[in-house]
């Protein structure tokens, strides 16, 4: 495993559109826990591997902060989605930026997990404000073009982000 850089505000990888993973082989594998381990250095909640410099459509999700084993999802799709919560959000790749953004309060969503198995994983609060923020940065949309207006704000020392 190691440390991949994380790719920041102003790079053009970050409004790309991610690929379709065809094949779950080692390379893949390696991947996902470089983006796993890259996200716990950074304190983050998430990332996706268009962070990572990468257009493959792969996501990581952690918000339990217990040491439980992090969400990796491959080609993810929101299937459902309801409610609505205001959320104060960030990104890894928008270092101490933050910005109240409006999703849905719980999603479904289906994908493959990192042995190619599908899954279905069900999210309220945090976990629905995470994999919609992940699944965005696969099709290049990032939390700043659907922050409500005005809220963007810099924060000095943040400790968590994405």
């Amino acid at each position: 495993m190691a440390l991949r850089e994380i790719r920041k505000e102003g790079d053009e990888i970050l409004r790309k559109k991610s690929r379709i993973v065809e094949v779950i082989d080692d390379r893949i594998k390696e991947l996902i826990k470089d983006m796993d381990e890259t996200m716990h250095s950074a304190n983050g909640v998430g990332i996706s591997a268009v962070q990572v410099g990468v257009l493959k459509r792969i996501i990581v999700v952690d918000v339990n902060y217990d040491g439980s084993p992090s969400l990796k999802l491959i080609n993810p799709e929101i299937v459902k989605a309801k409610g609505k919560e205001e959320f104060q959000e960030g990104c890894l790749s928008f270092p101490n930026k933050f910005a109240k953004v409006i999703r849905p309060n719980e999603v479904t969503v289906k994908a493959l997990d990192e042995n190619g198995k599908q899954v279905t994983i069900k999210g309220k609060g945090l976990l629905a404000e995470a994999l919609c923020h992940e699944i965005d940065h696969l099709d290049g949309k990032l939390f700043i073009d659907i922050m409500e207006p005005g809220t963007l704000e810099y924060i000095e020392n943040a400790e968590e982000q994405d």
